[in-house]
């Protein structure tokens, strides 16, 4: 009975791992075909890729890790709002604003740092490229779903 147990924890642990592995492979390369589409759209010099990657990753790095705090104390409760008092209800609202406030700072921030490297017209054609490339995803996702 207990070789049984081990057998089915020892195959859940593996089944685990290897979506969570499937997952990230699917992070990484939807990383990668964005970087190739915002680099093909802004056509960077090297200089200016060398200056405005850096930042980008440093902008993706701040915004997940905003997000993931914001999911872990207000996502989470949200879920649950039936069992929130009116009192607390009142407090994660004012801290899921304090969130989006805080995600337009690091956002208004990033794009003025951006300007200044590769030009306010090259910003707004990276902002541009973001949507369009988040289009394509969606699209392709769709296309895929139908297919199954």
């Amino acid at each position: 009975m207990n070789n049984l147990k081990n057998y089915i924890l020892t195959l859940f642990l593996m089944v685990t791992a290897i979506f969570y592995g499937q997952e990230k492979h699917k992070k990484d390369k939807i990383k990668a075909l964005k970087v190739a589409f915002i680099t093909e759209r802004l056509d960077l010099s090297s200089k200016d890729a060398q200056a405005f990657w850096p930042l980008y990753n440093k902008y993706e790095e701040d915004r997940d890790a905003l997000r993931n705090k914001e999911h872990s104390e207000v996502r989470s409760k949200i879920k649950d709002v039936s069992s929130l008092s009116e009192r607390e209800a009142n407090a994660v609202l004012n801290k899921y604003l304090s969130f989006e406030e805080e995600e337009e700072e690091i956002e208004r921030d990033y794009l003025k740092a951006v300007a200044k490297v590769i030009s306010a017209k090259k910003t707004l054609l990276l902002l541009r490229s973001e949507d369009e490339f988040k289009k394509q995803l969606i699209k392709q996702y769709r296309e895929r779903r139908g297919n199954r």
